[in-house]
Order: C-alpha cells, then structure tokens, then sequence
C-alpha cells in the first residue's frame, strides 16, 4: 500500500510540474496570443504529423534491432517481434515512471524469452550510455555550426547556471569536505560489509546480479557486428531528428525552417525530456524559445512544440497499448507450452 501511494505520488510530481510550467508560459501570453496557439493547431496540417509518428515508430525499431545485437554477446538471441514490442511497452511504461521502462522491457524478455533481467539491464545500460555520448556529440556539432544563432540561448540557459553552480561549490569548501568524507565513509562500509557477509546467501544473491549487470556492460565491446550497430545508431537518431523536422511542415510558418533548426529542436527539446518526466509543459515553452532563435514567433513556436510533443507521445501510448495487446497473443503458443512443461 505504501508503495502504491509513493507511485502515485510521484506520478503527481512530476505532472504538477509539468502544469507548473504550462501555467507559468500561458500566464505572460495576452488572451489574443492564447486564441492565436489554439487556432495555430486547428489550422495544422496532420498529415505531416501522422508521417511523423510513423517515424518515430521506425526508430524504435531500429533500437529493438540494435538491443538484440547487445544480447547476442551474452548468449541470447530474442524474437525480432518480441524485442520491438518490449521497447514499445517500456517507452509507454516510461511516461508512467522516470527509468520504469527499462525494468519492464527486460522483464518481458525474461519472460517471453528467458533472459535473466540483470545480463539484459546491463545491456539497456550500455545502449544507454551510447546514446548520451551520441547525444553529446549532436550538441556540440550543433553549437559549432549554428553558433551565432545559438550562442546567446546557451550562454543564457547553459553556461551561465553551470559556472555560478561550480563557483558556489567552489566557495564554500564545507561542502567538498562533507563530499570527500562521505565517499571514504561509503568505502569504508562497502569494505566491511564485505568482509563479513561475503559468504552469506543475500551476498552472493546481489555479488551474481551485479555480475550478471557488469557482463551485460560489456558487450557493448563484445559485439560482433560493430558497424551494423552504428548504424543502428545513427539511423535511431536520424529518425528522431526527422520525426522533428517533419512536424515543421504542419505549420505553414515554420515550413520554410532549415535543417539546423530542426537539430536544435531536436538537441534543447530533448534536455527538457530528460528535465522532466515526459517532457510535459517544458518541451513546448523550450521549443518556442528555441525556434524565436529562427526568426519564429514564440507563439507559433510553442503551438509547434505542443504539435510535436503531441506526435511523440502519440506514438508512444498507440504502439505501447498495441504492443501489449499483441505481445500475449503471438506468444500464446510458447506459453501453452511452457504451462504443459511445468505441470
């Protein structure tokens, strides 16, 4: 019950800040600039945006296809299916619960095709860990192209709170010693722990699953197919920036944007997903606030940042409750199975 209540709570949270931020940007917009975004997304062309779920789908994918060749290593090679539709389900779960989805998607798998959840966590880990440095690399590619329209918002909304941060940590060397002198009590404790539990049954219980969770990090180096695995990659993300880019043909005044736009929607909306859960209320004010870079009024640019935050979770909650009715019936078989064998 408690657990229930603490989900439900959390959920809460991070919806209320969502509605905060909506709150907050609606707030400073006069009552004819809030007719002019409702009207911005009756008069949109959906088709675009229908094409651009369909993308989005595609780059998921992609990612199934990539997970499988992180498995592989470790000894195991899922369904196609199986693995496409634990994504789905994992994304659908993630809109529920920050990092819900990766839990689910490998206890689907384990289900369905016996994979221990910590080789497969430790794989979605690794997958993970590409994608951000992927990511990484997009954002500073991105600012040394487009650095004079961009310079200024990252200068503002970047570097600005990062160095007063680091220099308010700088200053107060209190912290860092509490910092320093916690770690060294963690080790401390880590070492002693192990010294006198390390031949109990729930030591050796939790020293397998970080085995089994360090093994699945590995085989990111262990694969056998490199290059079709970067370009798995590369084909998720091309997928997510077109996903963006198409959405701006929805609206006939961000039809004419470049393709440089469409990555710096890309790079700034994401980081407002990764901010808050979902990206609710923020992706659509840090679209606008983007796009205004590209000559684009900010009440056109949120009514586009609500078209494509739309877009993505459409698709998310379409394929995700698809995937769950489907998963149990292609698998029926297996299942019948597996009942006959335990009896």
């Amino acid at each position: 019950m408690k657990k229930r209540i603490f989900t439900i709570l959390k959920v809460a949270f991070f919806l209320s800040i969502g509605f905060f931020f909506i709150w907050i940007f609606l707030k400073q917009l006069s009552p004819e600039e809030r007719q002019e975004i409702i009207l911005s997304l009756r008069q949109a062309n959906y088709s675009w945006v229908l094409l651009s779920i369909l993308v989005g789908a595609l780059a998921h994918l992609f990612r199934a296809e990539r997970w499988r060749l992180l498995l592989k290593p470790v000894g195991y090679n899922p369904g196609h299916f199986n693995t496409f539709l634990a994504v789905m389900i994992g994304y659908l779960a993630n809109l529920a619960l920050p990092r819900l989805g990766e839990v689910t998607r490998c206890g689907i798998l384990n289900k369905y095709e016996k994979i221990p959840v910590n080789k497969s966590f430790g794989t979605v880990i690794a997958e993970r860990s590409v994608d951000m440095i992927f990511f990484l690399l997009l954002f500073f590619i991105n600012l040394w192209i487009f650095w004079s329209q961009l310079a200024n918002y990252v200068n503002t909304h970047v570097f600005d709170p990062v160095s007063q941060k680091l220099t308010a940590v700088g200053h107060n060397t209190t912290q860092l010693w509490i910092a320093g002198i916690s770690i060294a009590a963690i080790i401390t404790i880590g070492v002693i722990v192990r010294s006198f539990f390390r031949h109990a049954r729930f030591y050796i219980k939790i020293k397998n699953i970080v085995k089994g969770f360090i093994e699945g990090l590995k085989s990111v180096f262990l694969l056998q197919k490199t290059g079709l695995f970067i370009l798995y990659t590369f084909l998720i993300w091309l997928m997510y920036f077109l996903m963006v880019y198409l959405c701006f043909f929805s609206m006939p005044e961000t039809a004419g944007l470049s393709y440089g736009a469409g990555l710096s929607v890309l790079i700034f909306g994401s980081i407002g997903i990764m901010i808050v859960q979902g990206g609710i209320g923020v992706y659509p004010a840090i679209v606008a606030e983007t796009l205004f870079i590209y000559g684009i009024t900010e009440v056109k640019g949120y009514a586009l940042g609500w078209i494509t935050w739309s877009a993505q979770n459409v698709m998310i909650v379409a394929f995700g409750i698809f995937s769950l009715i489907l998963l149990p019936i292609i698998n029926r078989k297996y299942m019948q199975k597996s009942s006959v064998k335990s009896q």
